[in-house]
């Protein structure tokens, strides 16, 4: 029995659309393998942002943890596929594009927008320094965003 090169090609594209689901399942795997290490060090910055707390640095802990957030936010928005077109985008940028495609929430928004106003007083020098209140509420905020939106 002589069979041409055609018998193989059903042979060829299952091998094919094996290799194509192993690519796909390896993708996945890897994000996966990020999301977790990337949580363990939020966590781990989170907690640093808590000692510098309790030990006074207040500017300092809420400055550690609008890096988080933004971080994280920007994580959210590659899982997403959302498009950021601003070079260095901050937590504002990225929260409204999260809104805008519909990820999350007005209230998550809202809350998000909150947290980022006390970044702001920790970061910027002019004005006045943030309270311990402020402070304890942004450490609490970041865990919950870090927690609850994804």
């Amino acid at each position: 029995m002589v069979v041409d090169g055609s018998a193989a090609i059903p042979e060829f594209e299952q091998q094919l659309n094996m290799i194509k689901a192993a690519k796909s399942t390896l993708g996945s795997t890897l994000m996966d393998m990020r999301s977790i290490l990337q949580a363990d060090l939020f966590d781990t910055e989170v907690e640093s942002a808590e000692a510098l707390a309790k030990a006074g640095y207040l500017r300092a802990s809420g400055t550690i943890c609008g890096v988080v957030i933004e971080k994280h936010l920007l994580h959210l928005c590659e899982l997403h596929d959302i498009k950021i077109s601003k070079k260095n985008p901050g937590i504002s940028d990225l929260n409204q594009s999260l809104k805008d495609a519909d990820v999350i929430s007005i209230p998550q928004w809202r809350f998000i927008q909150h947290l980022a106003d006390i970044r702001n007083l920790c970061d910027h020098a002019k004005g006045r320094e943030p309270s311990k209140e402020e402070i304890a509420d942004l450490v609490a905020g970041t865990e919950k965003v870090l927690k609850t939106i994804f």
